[in-house]
């Protein structure tokens, strides 16, 4: 074992070497990244499944409340066509039977 006699020198000297140990610590593989991405990619593609199935499923709703409102528009101009006749029948005097 080497002794030092500064401790100044001593402190630089597992500065250094603890400096050292951190940086080649933190560095990461290829290997390490490709297989981080692949399960971020996985979780990715889920929601985007996901996310493009509920897009499909509002365009349904969306055209089957379309078709809807258009029945009821219909339904109320057909209505409004009956009201006069409706309203005219409602004023007739009702007929007398025949003895």
């Amino acid at each position: 074992m080497v002794r030092l006699t500064n401790p100044a020198a001593s402190v630089r000297l597992v500065a250094v070497l603890v400096v050292g140990a951190l940086s080649l610590s933190a560095c990461a593989t290829q290997k390490y990244v490709d297989e981080q991405i692949a399960g971020v990619n996985s979780r990715i593609g889920t929601v985007d499944a996901k996310a493009q199935d509920a897009i499909q499923r509002a365009d349904a709703a969306s055209s089957a409340a379309q078709a809807a409102a258009a029945d009821a528009r219909n339904a109320n101009e057909r209505l409004d066509q009956l009201t006069p006749r409706v309203d005219r029948l409602e004023q007739r005097p009702a007929k007398m039977p025949r003895n």
